[in-house]
């Protein structure tokens, strides 16, 4: 995949498949490699966590020393980190997706009202 232009959508799907492949290339997929990949997003939620701690200026030694766009940024890279670790526990891009795409369902069942148990902590 070559690089977009500034601006253009990129593919979800594609994106996450072509970082998958990436990392393979790079680290083959033993045991180890797939719990570094889930370890991973456990890293990035730290990384989330401290621009969170810096936009707020919850440090009084630093201040604030992030923007909204650090967390947006760090936010992103949690949700790819997640993804690309799905896909490779399932097998593949197609398994991730039909993997999110069914949870995302229950979440959205168990959200609406007339879903099976209403409410935040069903």
């Amino acid at each position: 995949m070559t690089a977009p232009l500034p601006g253009t959508p990129v593919p979800l799907w594609p994106a996450i498949a072509e970082l998958t492949a990436w990392l393979d290339a790079a680290n083959p997929r033993t045991d180890h490699e797939v719990a570094m990949r889930i370890m991973k997003i456990g890293e990035e939620y730290g990384e989330a966590a401290a621009a969170y701690i810096g936009v707020t200026g919850q440090n009084p030694r630093k201040g604030v020393h992030a923007t909204p766009d650090d967390l947006a940024a760090e936010l992103c890279d949690v949700a790819v980190t997640a993804l690309v670790a799905l896909t490779t526990v399932t097998g593949g891009p197609g398994p991730a997706e039909h993997r999110l795409h069914a949870h995302l369902a229950r979440l959205l069942a168990r959200a609406r009202p007339e879903g099976p148990a209403a409410g935040p902590g069903a």
